[in-house]
Parts: C-alpha cells; sequence; structure tokens
C-alpha cells in the first residue's frame, strides 16, 4: 500500500472514531447537569457575603443548636487529629487556613461541603477558589462521611 492510501486509511479511522465517540444525543446531554464554575473575583469580595453562602454540595443549610454537643465535638477532635492535621493548624495560618474562628468567618454549611467535596467547591464557589489562590494547595478529599464532617463542625465550635 503506497503512501498516499496509507495516511487517507488513518485520517478516515481517526475521524470515524472521533465523531463515534463525541457525545451521542442532545436528549442525553440535557439531563447532565453541570455546576456553573466559580466567578473570578477577589477573595475579599467574595467574602463580602458568606453570611449567605453555603457552598456546592451535599449539604443544603445546617442550624447549629446553642448548646455544643461535646460527644460530637470530641468524636470530631479525633476525625480532625487524624485527617487534617498535616495541613491546618488550629492556632496558625499554615498549608491551609486556622480552623479557629471559622464559624465566625463561614456558614456550617458551607464548612461542611468543603470537607465533603473540596473539588467541587474550588470548582464552582468563589470563596474557595479564593482560598485557593491564597494558600496555593487544594485541601486534599479525605473522604469523609456527613457524620464525620458535621462532628468536625462541631469539635470547630470548641476552639
Amino acid at each position: 500500500m503506497n503512501n498516499y492510501k496509507l495516511n487517507t486509511l488513518i485520517l478516515l479511522t481517526l475521524a470515524f472514531i472521533a465523531t463515534s465517540c463525541g457525545g451521542g444525543s442532545t436528549e442525553n446531554a440535557e439531563k447532565e447537569t453541570v455546576a456553573e464554575p466559580a466567578k473570578i473575583i477577589s477573595l475579599e469580595d467574595a467574602e463580602k457575603d458568606w453570611k449567605t453562602n453555603y457552598g456546592v454540595g451535599p449539604v443544603k443549610s445546617l442550624e447549629l443548636p446553642a448548646e455544643i454537643d461535646q460527644a460530637m465535638a470530641d468524636a470530631g477532635q479525633v476525625v480532625y487529629e487524624a485527617k487534617c492535621t498535616a495541613c491546618h493548624k488550629i492556632e496558625k495560618k499554615f498549608i491551609g487556613p486556622s480552623p479557629k474562628g471559622i464559624l465566625d468567618r463561614r456558614t456550617p454549611a458551607w464548612v461542611m461541603n468543603m470537607i465533603l467535596d473540596p473539588e467541587g467547591m474550588v470548582a464552582t464557589d468563589p470563596i474557595a477558589r479564593g482560598l485557593l489562590m491564597k494558600f496555593s494547595a487544594p485541601m486534599a478529599n479525605q473522604s469523609l462521611t456527613e457524620e464525620e464532617a458535621r462532628s468536625v463542625v462541631e469539635y470547630f465550635r470548641t476552639l
């Protein structure tokens, strides 16, 4: 087979592969929902509306009771010490921000969503995106359950 025929065969094969792998019907595309990417704004501007920002993820809202659940906070401390202290220090910024006073800067739902889905939050939430830019290190997904994340939030209330 000469080079011209071989090149034509290769191009036709690649064209066939490209068109056969490309998406399918618009019916399936309409069913998929894609989160809006985070707007590129300054962290300072993003933080202005923190009290109404619940983040993006499984937790849509979270009202904390007036009383701290000490057993839950103790469980959260165990989780925090096992999964979070490599990057977060209570009294100071480290690889990531300090959790001390976090509930004075973020809603409980936002904190839980950041713990549960840091990749999704950075992709869609302006505050999370700003924190990534500020700290230059993405938060690792520790694959916590909602119960574990909630206990960590309860622990943060004791700091």
